[in-house]
Order: C-alpha cells, then sequence, then structure tokens
C-alpha cells in the first residue's frame, strides 16, 4: 500500500485546488446506468463501478472538472444526436442532484466562485466535432447548453478536421473547418486539439486568436503514439500562451508499452484464419515470453516534464482521462493525485510550480479565451 501524500501536497490543492482537462464519467455512467443516478450515485465512493466520484474527488484535491460529452464516431443519425445530448442533461442533473457538492462553471471567475464556497465546479466538454453535425447552430447550441471546449476530432476525421488516427483527408482543415475554429474563438469556447492529426493542430493554430489548448495529450518525443503533441507544435502553444493538459492514458506514456501492444497485436493478426480460441491461445503463450511493461506515475511525470521543458511551466495542465481508460496502478482514480504532486515535489517542483500545473495555468487560459472572444 502506497504511503499517503505529505501534509504540504495536502495543503497545496486544498488552497489550488486541481483543474483537471478530461474525465468520461458521464458517458460511463450513461453506458452502465441509463444515466440514473439512484442506480449510480456520485455522492457515495464507487470504487467497483468508477474511477470518479463526488467523495474522491473532494479526496484527491480537484476543484474543477471538465466532463467529457462523447459518443463514438461509428454513431450516427438520431442515435448521434439523442446521445450527446442525454449527457448535457445528465451534466445539468448532477448539478441539480448534488447543488451542496458541485456546481455548473462557465467562465473562470465562476471557477473560483464555486470553489471559494466549498463546491466542485463541473464545466462541459464535447469529445469530438462530429457531434455538431456539420452545424455551427449546433455548435452554438452546445455553447448555450454549456460546453465550454469542443474537440475537433475523435478517432475519425468529420470531414473537415483530420483525427491522428485516421487516414489523411483535408491535410488539416478544410474552409469549413477553420470556421468551425473561427467560430470557436467567438464564442470564448476553447479549440481543443486533442486527437487532431499534427497537421489540423498547426492548421487550427495558424487560424486560432484564442490560447492553444489540448485537453489529454502527452509528448511525442517521450512516446511516438499518435494521439501526442510533437515538438513543434508545442513550440507554438507557448508562442499562444496555451496549455498541453497531460494524459494518464498507458499506451500514450510509454514507447515501450507501445511497442509491446504493436507486437502484440501483430501476433493476433499472424494467426488470422485460426480459431478465436487459437488466436487467444497465441497470444497468451507470447505473453508469457514477453510481460507487460509497467507503466506508472514516473512515467506521467516525464511527460509533464518535457512538456515543462519545450514551453516553459506555464504551459502545462493535468488532464487525466479518468473512466475513459484503463490508468496506471499507481493512480488508479481520482483520490490519488496528491501521488503525482508528491512525485514532482520530490524532483524539485516549487509550491508556485505546483499551484501553476494545478490550476493557475488552466484559469489563464480559460480567461484569455474568454477575452479573445470580447475582441
Amino acid at each position: 500500500m502506497s504511503v499517503p501524500p505529505g501534509d504540504g501536497i495536502r495543503a497545496l490543492l486544498s488552497e489550488a485546488p486541481l483543474i483537471d482537462g478530461h474525465n468520461d464519467m458521464i458517458s460511463k455512467i450513461r453506458d452502465k446506468a441509463g444515466m440514473d443516478f439512484g442506480k449510480l450515485d456520485i455522492a457515495v465512493a464507487q470504487p467497483h463501478t468508477l474511477q470518479t466520484d463526488l467523495p474522491r474527488l473532494g479526496a484527491g484535491g480537484v476543484g474543477a472538472q471538465f466532463w467529457s460529452v462523447w459518443i463514438p464516431c461509428s454513431t450516427t443519425g438520431e442515435a448521434l444526436a439523442a446521445g450527446t445530448l442525454e449527457q448535457f442533461e445528465g451534466i445539468h442533473r448532477i448539478q441539480a442532484l448534488y447543488p451542496e457538492r458541485t456546481a455548473l462553471a462557465l467562465t473562470a471567475d465562476d471557477i473560483e466562485k464555486i470553489n471559494g464556497g466549498g463546491r466542485i465546479a463541473s464545466l462541459i466538454g464535447v469529445e469530438g466535432g462530429h457531434q455538431i453535425l456539420g452545424s455551427l447552430d449546433v455548435l452554438r447550441l452546445f455553447h448555450r447548453l454549456g460546453a465550454r471546449y469542443l474537440t475537433l476530432t475523435h478517432t475519425k476525421n468529420t470531414g473537415w478536421a483530420d483525427s491522428c488516427t485516421d487516414v489523411v483527408d483535408t491535410g488539416g482543415l478544410s474552409d469549413f473547418g477553420r470556421a468551425v475554429v473561427t467560430e470557436l474563438n467567438d464564442l470564448g469556447m476553447l479549440a481543443d486539439l486533442s486527437h487532431t492529426a499534427h497537421a489540423t493542430m498547426h492548421a487550427a493554430l495558424d487560424v486560432s486568436r484564442a490560447p492553444a489548448f489540448f485537453s489529454h495529450s502527452g509528448a511525442y518525443t517521450v512516446c511516438r503514439h499518435a494521439r501526442n503533441v510533437p515538438d513543434s507544435v508545442l513550440r507554438r502553444v507557448a508562442a499562444t500562451n496555451g496549455i498541453v493538459m497531460a494524459v494518464f492514458l498507458p499506451t500514450f506514456l510509454s514507447e515501450e508499452l507501445r511497442q509491446w501492444e504493436l507486437a502484440r497485436r501483430a501476433v493476433r493478426t499472424d494467426a488470422t484464419g485460426a480459431t478465436a480460441s487459437s488466436a487467444d491461445d497465441a497470444v497468451a503463450e507470447w505473453e508469457r515470453g514477453h510481460p507487460r511493461p509497467a507503466v506508472g506515475i514516473p512515467d506521467i511525470v516525464r511527460h509533464i516534464e518535457h512538456l515543462r521543458e519545450l514551453m516553459g511551466v506555464d504551459h502545462v495542465g493535468i488532464g487525466s482521462d479518468f473512466d475513459g481508460m484503463t490508468p496506471p496502478p499507481d493512480i488508479p482514480s481520482v483520490e490519488y493525485y496528491p501521488h503525482l504532486f508528491e512525485a514532482l515535489e520530490s524532483r524539485g517542483w516549487s509550491y508556485g510550480d505546483l499551484r501553476k500545473l494545478a490550476r493557475d495555468n488552466a484559469l489563464r487560459v480559460l480567461r484569455d479565451t474568454q477575452d479573445a472572444a470580447r475582441s
């Protein structure tokens, strides 16, 4: 069992409660309980079902959470529209059901006011441009419903923006894609570049007049997964006074694990044509000789420190992706954030720099994005 973090880190996260850029709890509640908070009450700890709930957010020092509204790219038509709106409703229902624990935030000032009252600020991010259904009016509606970022793509291209995990289509952004970024600027919404192709990142930065924003990404130099941000883009993020919020998903953290996953997949592919059980047996035999590489907090630290080295400490945040992944075993759920901050403290991070990572950088980016809309 790990040693609890010291009083200094607890005090830090009490004075500067963490702002996390990405959490998939709401879509998991929709899948597991049909958005029925009677069946899955987040006012009590749910360690067997969720990585996130209100008590553990408090224990982890979280002051504000961006809840991800996400529907798979394979979903179309009425199911896509309904699934997206159901999650908006679910987030609003959380505020109504647990008003003593959380409240909806639309601005940076809202976050500070809500935290000042001892509550967690809830923010909304839409994780995929496919969810706006090719309509700027739908995007505007999402803003009215409380969304404060749009991830331009998810795992597939949208037709107007390229995803990092799909084949090249537009080469970055189409004319409509550039109109989406401009509209996000005008609304004061963050244009989230996580999940986008590297060319899309550059194209969006060419258009946007607001700070660059990545809700949950790592450093490509540390782990060469397409989901991560290359150094050429990181330098541009700093130039816009933007932020990259560091993700915890293991395959994005460790190059060794990424290569292991590719090799494992190749073993299964080579067994194509055999029975499913034979393919499983082939993979199991391979795994006996090739143990899965360990991944944990030290890998997250490597990404955060590379981001700091390339961009400066003012441009790094936390975007965990809890409830959207299987996390590293030493940071399995939201109450373990203090362990990450203690690891950074042990490497010489100052109180001021840890505060920037936890909170101050994200507040600045939100405010600057709001100012860009007013301009």
